[in-house]
């Protein structure tokens, strides 16, 4: 049994890249990613955090790395794609996780919200995707999974530009597959619930919110990090082989409801 599910499941040999692989959503992926057998770069803005998931990963037998950059720069994502090939060469997985959830009332949204916030949550899995994947495409295998949201379907909790920005990057996972899915390269998107994370804070510190949530879902509860981890593992391997263009809706139900 274990040779079978590391045949379809393993990605020993595999890179993987995670942006905001330092906490949440992007952390368990990175942990699971690693655990699973790839190498893992993480790309995040704060180092003492990336260094402790270094540290976990390592613990585990992994090879890791860690690059600081800021993504809601376009000059800085375009040197970490550079350095990422310098360092560590041709990933073969890419992880778009990293986000700016800054969400103010529409009137009150300003151009320079509404840029970092596209910036971060659009440009940069796009940019970071045509450094890698075409050398994915001619190497015949790779995967690209972004993670996106409920806002990118529905309105609400002042979706604004975020919920722009995640749509947009739903969009783009369908772009990308249609590009590249010929030649081995998966693309495809996760959509997860109201999960409590560093980015989610300000919903989490309103009881309830949390509790409107939880009840919308069909399992009583909100997401977790670590429920994501294994969909991840799951998109990147050969298991997922005729899975392109999709979005994985990840929520515990809240979205058919």
């Amino acid at each position: 049994m274990s040779t079978y599910l590391d045949g379809i499941f393993g990605l020993s040999g595999r890179t993987a890249v995670v942006t905001g692989g330092s906490s949440g959503i992007g952390r368990e992926i990175a942990l699971a990613l690693g655990r699973s057998g790839a190498r893992v770069v993480i790309v995040a803005r704060r180092e003492a955090p990336m260094a402790e998931v270094v540290t976990e990963l390592r613990g585990h037998g992994v090879e890791a790395g860690a690059i600081s950059a800021d993504l809601g720069v376009r000059e800085a994502i375009k040197a970490t794609a550079i350095k990422i090939i310098e360092s560590y060469g041709e990933p073969d997985i890419l992880v778009n996780s990293a986000a700016v959830n800054l969400r103010p009332p529409m009137a009150e949204l300003t151009d320079d919200v509404w840029d970092l916030t596209l910036e971060a949550n659009l440009t940069a899995p796009f940019l970071l995707g045509q450094a890698f994947a075409p050398a994915m495409a001619k190497r015949g295998w790779g995967r690209i999974i972004n993670v996106v949201s409920q806002q990118a379907f529905r309105a609400y909790g002042n979706s604004g530009a975020y919920g722009a920005a995640k749509a947009g990057l739903v969009g783009l996972t369908r772009s990308q597959a249609e590009a590249w899915s010929a030649d081995g390269v998966c693309c495809n998107a996760i959509a997860p619930g109201v999960v409590h994370t560093p980015l989610t804070e300000p919903v989490f510190a309103d009881p309830a919110k949390v509790a409107a949530h939880a009840a919308r879902t069909m399992i009583g509860r909100n997401g977790l990090p670590t429920d994501f981890g294994g969909c991840a593992v799951f998109l990147a391997s050969d298991a997922a082989r005729a899975v392109t263009g999709q979005t994985l809706f990840v929520d515990g139900g809240y979205s058919a409801t």
